[in-house]
């Protein structure tokens, strides 16, 4: 007798690719679902918004948020999150950092070369 004669099929490429569709399919399903269940966190919150935030230790930030037309500052630690300062008139928007126009550029084989030739 061979061994393995009797050992049942498997499932065939048919049913691997059946049951990986079927994985799929209820990942893609729990994510839908997951977006439509209120207080998902997935959404941003349409009061609430960073305004504005500074770096202070390892773990350890000052926080300036926007809530219902108010903004506030607040100092946010591992222990917790705690209200410093309530800001009487808004900080101005920041405006985004400007991009150098990479184009212009000077070569930097010709910057190179000037460079080595003033340190000779």
């Amino acid at each position: 007798m061979q061994a393995g004669a009797h050992a049942p099929a498997g499932p065939g490429l048919f049913g691997a690719f059946f049951a990986l569709l079927l994985v799929l399919g209820l990942i893609v399903g729990l994510a839908w679902l997951l977006r439509r269940l209120p207080g998902s966190g997935f959404r941003p919150a349409d009061s609430l918004k960073v305004v504005a935030s500074l770096q202070l230790g390892a773990k350890e930030r000052a926080v300036v948020v926007e809530v219902g037309g108010r903004q506030l500052l607040l100092g946010v630690t591992p222990a917790g999150i705690s209200r410093l300062h309530e800001l009487p008139e808004p900080l101005p928007p920041v405006e985004p950092p400007k991009l150098p126009d990479l184009k212009n550029l000077p070569n930097f084989a010709q910057l190179l070369a000037q460079r080595l030739r003033k340190d000779s």
